[in-house]
């Protein structure tokens, strides 16, 4: 895929959706940190039903931290995986409360020293709550972008840093959710929906799905 295509797809992603945003529900840095650590292998719908009781009772690393591991556990155990989100979330508070003052740092090394958190979570901080251009490669962005040809890669991390170099400048900030949500809603994994694709005309997939 060439250059002309690539800045014509992202530039049709804008135009159909001009500012776009993540569906998890979130008012600040620490907000997003948490939400993110716990959306690890479960849908942001089931993250924001748990969030929404607990932020407003708990949404600083200190009022989460006093919560300890079973109270938190109370509010995020429709999640899956939630004894093992509890602990990282709880041991996260304490070092943000002990070495970032309970300030979000705004850099990967520091994001990714916090339990739970990995490369696409602290790429998810960086980029959504701190406006750095980065690249969370998820299960939806890893598929649309080797099956459109946008940037392919035999693994995340390589799609990762192919994204970062073939996407036009003027689109890197907002291309992350551009791509989750083409892949969550359009290019969906068992039968993407190609004939109501706004970009289908400038895909690369060889085995293009019509509606029936």
């Amino acid at each position: 895929m060439n250059k002309t295509k690539r800045t014509e797809i992202f530039s049709r992603l804008r135009d159909q959706n001009p500012e776009p945003r993540t569906e998890l529900n979130y008012s600040s840095p620490f907000e997003l940190l948490v939400a993110v650590t716990l959306s690890a292998q479960a849908t942001d719908v089931s993250v924001n039903k748990a969030t929404i009781k607990l932020f407003p009772v708990a949404n600083t690393p200190e009022a989460i931290y006093v919560l300890g591991v079973e109270g938190l556990k109370e509010y995020i155990k429709t999640i899956g995986l939630y004894n093992t989100k509890a602990n990282n979330v709880i041991k996260a508070c304490g070092l943000l409360i002990s070495e970032h003052n309970s300030i979000v740092p705004e850099t990967r090394e520091e994001l990714e020293a916090l339990p739970g958190v990995g490369r696409k979570t602290a790429n998810v901080v960086l980029n959504t709550a701190f406006g750095q251009p980065t690249m969370a490669v998820d299960t939806h962005i890893f598929r649309v972008s080797n099956r459109t040809k946008i940037a392919p890669g035999k693994n995340v991390l390589e799609v990762e840093k192919n994204l970062l170099k073939f996407i036009p400048d003027e689109f890197i900030i907002d291309a992350h959710h551009w791509l989750i949500l083409h892949g969550r809603y359009t290019c969906i994994a068992r039968k993407p929906r190609c004939g109501s694709c706004i970009i289908e005309d400038l895909c690369e997939y060889k085995d293009k799905i019509e509606l029936e």
